[in-house]
């Protein structure tokens, strides 16, 4: 499960690290949710670009707009979904960030949540797949969903699911629909090594869509009394947001 994120690394910073053409401006995001507009990185004529499209996938082939967000999609099955088939064979992304969020059941307790990100502090690439939808009023709506994959050892007493963290060297057979066929690009679709990420219980502030500023990354005691749980609903985006998990 992926329900929420963060970037906080300058537009020139990603730029540079991800190579697109564009130059984009944008300010730093330390609580992405579904529905926003997000970053993608996509191949277009053999050079990588940036776009902005929404996170909750609406498959082209749909009439109207669904009413369950599709924010994850699930490797296992990715290629059997109608709703994610055509977007994984033909409209393959990077999804951008440097941290992205879990939360940890406890027994009696709120769910504590986890920033979880690059053990080097590195930004790192989600697998992503995107669609562009035709409403009909004849509006254009572009959108993406992030690839999910069972949890490694290491993530998985926080959850049971994570994003699938592409390793910089796979991105441009990824991103290459032609060359790259589906079955070829779902041997990208692994948990990420033990020793690639890491995790640091954070405020319960990030339960709140409304929270985005830097404190939401630091680390807090979990034992300690961080105070009411606002917005416990949203503290574990899968309860509200259909993830085809």
């Amino acid at each position: 499960m992926c329900g929420r994120y963060k970037i906080e690394r300058s537009p020139e910073e990603l730029r540079a690290f991800f190579n697109f053409e564009e130059h984009p401006n944008f300010p730093p995001r330390y609580n992405i949710a579904p529905t926003q507009p997000v970053p993608i990185v996509r191949l277009v004529a053999g050079k990588r670009h940036f776009r902005l499209v929404r996170w909750g996938l609406v498959p082209s082939w749909m009439k109207e707009m669904p009413k369950s967000v599709l924010i994850n999609a699930r490797a296992e099955t990715i290629d059997e979904k109608p709703s994610f088939r055509g977007g994984f064979r033909h409209r393959r992304c990077l999804i951008p960030a440097d941290g992205f969020y879990e939360w940890q059941a406890r027994d009696g307790r709120p769910k504590q949540p986890h920033l979880i990100r690059r053990s080097d502090g590195a930004p790192f690439a989600m697998a992503g797949i995107w669609d562009d939808w035709l409403s009909a009023d004849g509006s254009e709506l572009e959108t993406c969903a992030v690839v999910t994959i069972a949890a490694n050892d290491r993530l998985a007493p926080i959850h049971h699911r994570m994003p699938v963290i592409l390793d910089p060297a796979d991105w441009d057979a990824w991103l290459d629909n032609e060359a790259t066929s589906a079955k070829e690009a779902a041997e990208f679709l692994k948990p990420a090594p033990d020793d690639v990420m890491q995790a640091m219980p954070v405020s319960p502030r990030v339960n709140k869509i409304s929270e985005d500023d830097v404190g939401l990354t630091q680390i807090v005691d979990p034992d300690a009394d961080q105070g009411p749980a606002d917005g416990a609903k949203q503290a574990s985006p899968e309860d509200d947001q259909l993830s085809l998990l």
